[in-house]
């Protein structure tokens, strides 16, 4: 049995593998490369996993994040999390990575401790995402929203802008180009690909289309949310920079909130996550609170750095 089949297998079995290591999403993201993983067993048993996405970049492999991949790296069951033990497990791990010009992937947050990287070689660069826990209590949840949010912005909204599933990806695609024409940025990922991405998703029931619309049937915001067996994601949003003002942007997220809490029975909501001033701001107006996550990278080849880092 390949490794590959070994993963897909361990992944049916251990349920907690957050979706953006799960086999069937890193088939659906792993456009213009492919992906592979390396494990750790004992007595017969996989106890880690290390999936990874390789490309070749002229000469020179790479191992980089796929598209719409928040987090890669290390997953270690739970009775082998901690201390000297964690620390070899993911040194064994490391030692199996195929050699490359670059090396660059996140870390989930259960990975707390990143010395076997520096041990090999790598750098560390730590980035934060936003999350909101305790989602069974919906209304703690809310009192902690920004008084402006709960008295005004979601209050107004309401009155103009009804939230529902009706619309599909071609909709959102469209709106998730208009933020990114405003903000005078380029949308690298084609309209084909997120067709086939949801298609994925949807045949593992892992994500919803959330669509906030005025009585004239506009769509002023739309979320796409995906999740895991732990916690919904804040995957992807877009909004219609005419129509901002409404207030719509502000009230689909408390509904993708209740959403996460009512019908997915989840009890964590992920922004998945930004360091950008403004957005954190509005992350921290919904009372989320932060989480760190580990960017690891390392360079093999000169000249692949030297080009990395004209072409920045």
């Amino acid at each position: 049995m390949t490794k590959k089949a070994q993963y897909r297998q361990f992944c049916e079995e251990e349920k907690k593998i957050p979706i953006f290591s799960q086999p069937w999403h890193l088939d659906a993201v792993c456009h213009d490369g492919e992906w592979d993983v390396v494990l750790m067993e004992k007595g017969g048993q996989i106890v880690a996993s290390m999936p990874y996405f390789i490309k070749q970049k002229g000469p020179y492999k790479h191992i980089a994040m796929p598209w719409l991949t928040k987090m890669l790296g290390p997953y270690i069951v739970e009775k082998f999390k901690g201390g000297k033990k964690e620390q070899s497990i993911i040194k064994h791990l490391i030692e199996q990575l195929p050699t490359v010009a670059h090396f660059n992937q996140n870390l989930h947050y259960d990975i707390k401790d990143w010395l076997p990287f520096y041990w090999k070689g790598y750098q560390q660069t730590t980035f934060y995402s936003y999350s909101i826990s305790g989602l069974s209590d919906l209304d703690t949840v809310y009192k902690n929203f920004d008084s402006d949010y709960r008295n005004n912005k979601i209050k107004k909204a309401q009155e103009l802008i009804t939230v529902s599933h009706d619309g599909d990806i071609n909709d959102f695609y469209r709106i998730m180009k208009m933020s990114f024409d405003r903000q005078d940025v380029k949308l690298t990922i084609p309209a084909d690909f997120l067709q086939h991405y949801d298609q994925v998703l949807a045949k593992q029931q892992s994500s919803k289309l959330f669509f906030a619309r005025d009585a004239e049937g506009r769509i002023h915001s739309a979320v796409y949310l995906i999740w895991d067996k732990q916690r919904a994601y804040y995957h992807i949003a877009g909004d219609d920079p005419d129509l901002r003002n409404s207030g719509a942007g502000i009230l689909i997220v408390w509904e993708v909130i209740q959403y996460t809490s009512k019908v997915l029975g989840l009890d964590i909501f992920d922004f998945e996550g930004s360091m950008i001033p403004g957005v954190t701001k509005v992350r921290r107006n919904f009372g989320a609170k932060q989480e760190a996550f580990f960017n690891i990278e390392r360079y093999d080849s000169v000249l692949f750095r030297v080009a990395r880092l004209l072409k920045r």
